[in-house]
C-alpha cells in the first residue's frame, strides 16, 4: 500500500462552517448539499455555502440519502430509526424495527435504480452484531445480510451487482454480491489495512472507491484493481478531522465533499475524477 499521500492537505478548502459536528452528506436535485448534526439537525447548504437548519429531529443524524422523489432518508442513530422527511423538513415516516429486530445503530443508506434502499445497522460497538437491511420500493423491509463488525458506510458499484460495506472494526471494506434473484451472496474482503476505522464510501466514475478513516484523519482511494493508496492525510486533524461521510457533487463534478465529525465544517477537494452518478440523481 502506498503510504505517501497523493494530495497535499493544502489542496483542501473549507466549504461551509458552523455545523454541529456534521455527519451525513447528500446532494439534492437543485445542487444543494444536505448534512446531519449531532442533535438531530438537518442542514441545507446552498452553492454559496449558506447554511440553513431545515429541521431538528432529535437523536443524532448520520447517513443521509435522497430518493428519486427528493425525499430525504436519515439514519438517526440517536433515535434508533430510519426516518424520512420532505424537503421542508416535515417528518413523513420513522422506522425503528424490521420484523422482530429492533434497530440499534442505523448508520448509512444507499438507493438502487429500482428504488430499493439498503441501510446499515452498525449494531453494538465492539460486538459483531451489525447487519444490512433493505427497504423495498414496495415499502416492505427485510433483513439482507450479516453479521458484520460495525458495518458503516455503503456504496453500490455502477452496475449494482455488489454492495460495498465499510467494516469499521476490521479496518476493511467488504464486497457483498447482490445475486440475480436479489439475495445476498458471500461477502469478501475488497480492501484491507485501511487504518483506522473506515467510515464513509463513495465511488468515482472510473470505479475508484474513496474511503474515509475516522480515527486517523485519512482518506484512501482504492483502485478497481483493489490497490489502496492514501489520497490525503491531515497530521494535525484540523482540515480532515475525524472524517466520516463523503459525497461527490453536484452531479458530474470531480469535487469530493467531506464531513468532519470532530469539528464544525465540511471541506472539499478536486480529485480529478467525476463522481459516479447515483441511482437517485
Amino acid at each position: 500500500m502506498k503510504e505517501a499521500p497523493i494530495l497535499d492537505i493544502a489542496a483542501f478548502e473549507i466549504f461551509a462552517e458552523g455545523l454541529d459536528h456534521a455527519e451525513g452528506l447528500a446532494f439534492d436535485s437543485e445542487r444543494n448539499l444536505w448534512a446531519g448534526g449531532e442533535l438531530g439537525q438537518i442542514y441545507r447548504i446552498d452553492s454559496n455555502a449558506s447554511v440553513s437548519e431545515v429541521a431538528r429531529l432529535g437523536g443524532f443524524c448520520l447517513g443521509l440519502t435522497f430518493s428519486s422523489k427528493q425525499d430525504l432518508f436519515i439514519c438517526n442513530s440517536g433515535l434508533g430509526a430510519l426516518q424520512q422527511v420532505d424537503r421542508s423538513g416535515r417528518l413523513l415516516s420513522s422506522l425503528d424495527r424490521v420484523a422482530d429486530r429492533k434497530l440499534l445503530t442505523p448508520n448509512f443508506s444507499v438507493f438502487d435504480s429500482e428504488g430499493n434502499l439498503y441501510f446499515s445497522d452498525s449494531g453494538t460497538w465492539g460486538v459483531k452484531n451489525g447487519c444490512i437491511y433493505r427497504l423495498r420500493a414496495s415499502g416492505r423491509t427485510e433483513y439482507f445480510a450479516g453479521p458484520f463488525a460495525f458495518p458503516n458506510g455503503l456504496a453500490l458499484n455502477a452496475d449494482e451487482t455488489s454492495l460495498y460495506i465499510a467494516q469499521s472494526l476490521q479496518d476493511n471494506v467488504l464486497r457483498l454480491p447482490i445475486l440475480s434473484d436479489g439475495s445476498a451472496g458471500q461477502p469478501e474482503v475488497y480492501a484491507e489495512g485501511l487504518a483506522r476505522v473506515p467510515d464513509g464510501l463513495a465511488f468515482d466514475a472510473s470505479g475508484n472507491l474513496y474511503v474515509t478513516c475516522y480515527a486517523t484523519h485519512n482518506l484512501y482511494r482504492v483502485s478497481p484493481q483493489r490497490e489502496a493508496a492514501v489520497l490525503a492525510f491531515d497530521p494535525l486533524g484540523t482540515m480532515l478531522a475525524c472524517p466520516t461521510n463523503v459525497a461527490f457533487g453536484p452531479a458530474d463534478s470531480d469535487v469530493l465533499y467531506v464531513a468532519n465529525l470532530a469539528r464544525w465544517h465540511i471541506c472539499r477537494v478536486h480529485v480529478g475524477e467525476r463522481g459516479q452518478k447515483l441511482a437517485n440523481q
